[in-house]
């Protein structure tokens, strides 16, 4: 996807719907250039993150409702699980210096692997604006890695957040551990 280009549109797009333009039409013409202009935010706010349009992307190609339910690839759930009992004992015992620099290192390592899955995603969009050129292009094996990293990266914000909140928690006693 070409981001100068899907810019262009949309500010061509905004102006030309932009509800302040239609200030002295009918009532009919307000609400229409409202919803048009409303419709396009929208679509570019997809568009242009990658990880935005592969969740709507998976939407429309599966006819669903619903966003991407994630389930967490095998060796994540396993880590995730460890940090959850590390965690669990940083809230009981504390976090001493040691516990600190073992959170620290796991949270760097994850915001690593977020930021190689997110790489992995942006790789998978042109792959995906490739394949699509083709109309008979067999996409279910990509939707289907499309959602693998999906699913890997809502899991690994969720124990990154956890994993800030402790180590916040325990330099500033008034932040709480529980999620929001």
């Amino acid at each position: 996807m070409d981001l100068e280009e899907l810019r262009r549109r949309y500010y061509e797009l905004s102006r030309k719907y932009h509800p302040d333009f239609f200030m002295s039409a009918d009532p009919d013409q307000q609400a229409r250039a409202l919803e048009q202009s409303a419709l396009i935010n929208r679509a570019y706010r997809i568009l242009r993150d990658p990880i935005s349009r592969m969740e709507y992307l998976i939407l429309l190609e599966e006819g669903g409702s619903e966003g991407v339910q994630p389930k967490a690839p095998t060796d994540l759930l396993e880590k995730i699980i460890e940090l959850q009992e590390m965690l669990a004992e940083a809230k009981t015992d504390g976090v001493d210096e040691a516990r600190r620099q073992r959170l620290t290192k796991e949270r760097q390592r994850l915001s690593d692997r977020r930021a190689g899955e997110e790489q992995a995603l942006v790789a998978l969009a042109r792959e995906w604006d490739a394949i699509t050129v083709e109309r008979n292009a067999d996409r279910r094996q990509l939707l289907e890695r499309f959602k693998l990293h999906l699913a890997a990266l809502a899991y690994l914000g969720s124990v990154i957040d956890a994993l800030c909140e402790a180590l916040e928690a325990e330099t500033n006693p008034n932040v709480s551990h529980r999620r929001h």
